[in-house]
This record gives structure tokens, sequence and C-alpha cells, in this order.
């Protein structure tokens, strides 16, 4: 009886073990520019401009087996925001809006990942729970996220890539800003590949 109890023990031990080195750890591939983070804000109600920052970088934890494991942190520099407009890139970077000289970096930090099914193609999705920081202010959100899929690149590396939506408040992290109340909400749609190390 000792006997079987321990057996069973060490098979449930090496179980464990197997389930901890199938998570992989991942950088978003800065260099090779797989990695996005676009916005769109409405312009007075009549239109919309939309936008990118420029660098970034970040990494993540990730077995397609465990996605409630899931563990994603991703940089992004303020000062690096591009609307294709040099004179409203400028006065978005100032006080009234980012910040950036006070203000650098903003930052996600993952605190949860729930699994939510599957994708009208197929795909894995999940709600993917975070803390972000803008302006040093920190807010949970959710991003309605999408596993896009993994394998081998052309290059001997393996990769795994999302995308994600998410709507937040710009005056929740204080960037208020001479803009109409229509204004006050950003889209953001997130994609990268990250690069198996």
């Amino acid at each position: 009886m000792l006997k079987k109890y321990f057996v069973s023990l060490t098979a449930g031990a090496a179980m464990l073990l197997v389930g901890q080195a199938m998570a992989a750890e991942y950088v978003i591939d800065k260099e090779g520019q797989h990695a996005f983070v676009n916005f769109k804000v409405s312009h007075l109600g009549f239109s919309y401009i939309t936008g990118t920052f420029n660098d970034l970088d970040g990494k993540f934890n990730f077995d397609a087996t465990k996605p409630e494991a899931t563990k994603i942190e991703v940089n992004v520099k303020t000062a690096s925001l591009f609307t294709n407009h040099a004179e409203r890139d400028k006065h978005i970077r100032d006080a009234e809006y980012l910040s950036v000289s006070k203000f650098p970096a903003a930052k996600f930090v993952s605190t949860s990942v729930t699994p939510t099914g599957k994708s009208a193609d197929g795909k894995s999705t999940a709600d993917v729970t975070g803390d972000l920081t803008i302006q040093g202010i920190t807010k949970s959100v959710v991003v309605k996220s999408t596993f896009l899929g993994e394998g081998k690149d052309p290059w001997g590396g393996y990769r795994a890539g999302f995308e994600g939506t998410t709507t937040i408040k710009r005056q929740d992290f204080g960037v208020s800003g001479q803009l109409k109340p229509e204004s006050d909400a950003i889209e953001l749609y997130i994609t990268f590949e990250g690069v198996k190390k």
C-alpha cells in the first residue's frame, strides 16, 4: 500500500513538472516590428483620429493547454506616439495630454486570464484582466483577446501571437485636454508576436 502511494506521488510530481515545463517564456518581437498598440479616438464627433506607438517591448509566459496561467507585460514609450501629423503629435505629447517628459512610459501587467471560448473562426479567446498605468495612474482594464497561433518561424525560432481590444476613458488616467465628451473614449487594438526564449 505504501509503495503504491509513493508511486502515485512520484507520478503526480512528474506530471506537475511536465506541466510547468510546457509553459514557455516569450519576448515580444520588437526588432522585427511585429508588435502594435494602435488607438482610435473621435474628433469632434465628425471623424476619427487613429494612431500608434512606434516603440514598445514586453514579454509573456504562455502554454496553450493552460491559458489561464498566462502572464503578460507590455511597456510603451509614450513619446513614440504617431498620428501622421507632426504638430498634433507634439501637442498630444505635451502636459495637456500625455506629459511624456514626466511620464515617459505606459505599462500593462496582466493579473488574470479567463478563457471565454472560441471565435467565429475557431481560435481560442480570453478576457485578459490587468493593471494599465498611464501618467502614473493605474486602473484595471479587461482586454478581449484572441490567441492567433503558434509554431516555428522561417529563421529557426518559435513564435506565438495574439490580438486584443479594449476601450479606456482618457479622463480616468488624468488625460483631460480640450476635447468634447465623445472624445473621452479611446479604443485600443493590440497585436503582437513573441519569440520563444
